[in-house]
């Protein structure tokens, strides 16, 4: 059973320079799995709040491109939050976990790498559906 434990930071490699630093992500390589969609939240007030719901397959990769904001991660048992506010570090969330993202500072730039094309079935929207589901 996939648990909190298994979402990882990832530090991505920094290339620094006097013009301003680059972090690269590749498929597989930086990040646990091939990435098929590319997405990013913004303009989002701030305090506010997104997220809240989990995949059944796709993985999702946060990084706080711009700003700074936090995740609660859910997996039925346990809870757990971790801030990002690095743009060189991200956070990997696997399938089957329940995730927030929260207070968000102004200006933030949430941005989301994801192994699956958007599909609507893949979403669980409800969390009394997704405790449901994580029932053995």
């Amino acid at each position: 059973m996939i648990t909190v434990f298994d979402c990882s930071l990832i530090s991505m490699p920094k290339i620094s320079d006097p013009r301003g630093n680059i972090s690269a992500v590749n498929n597989s390589t930086e990040i646990p799995f091939d990435i098929k969609r590319v997405f990013y939240l913004y303009d989002i007030p701030g305090g506010e709040s997104r997220g809240a719901h989990a995949h059944k397959e796709c993985h999702q990769f946060l990084v706080a491109a711009s700003g700074a904001f936090e995740v609660l991660m859910d997996d039925g048992r346990t809870k757990r939050q971790v801030q990002l506010n690095r743009p060189y570090m991200g956070l990997h969330i696997p399938p089957g976990i329940w995730a927030s993202e929260i207070n968000f500072s102004s200006g933030a730039i949430c941005l989301v790498l994801a192994s699956q094309e958007y599909n609507e079935k893949d979403y669980i929207r409800d969390y009394n559906e997704f405790i449901r589901l994580k029932k053995p």
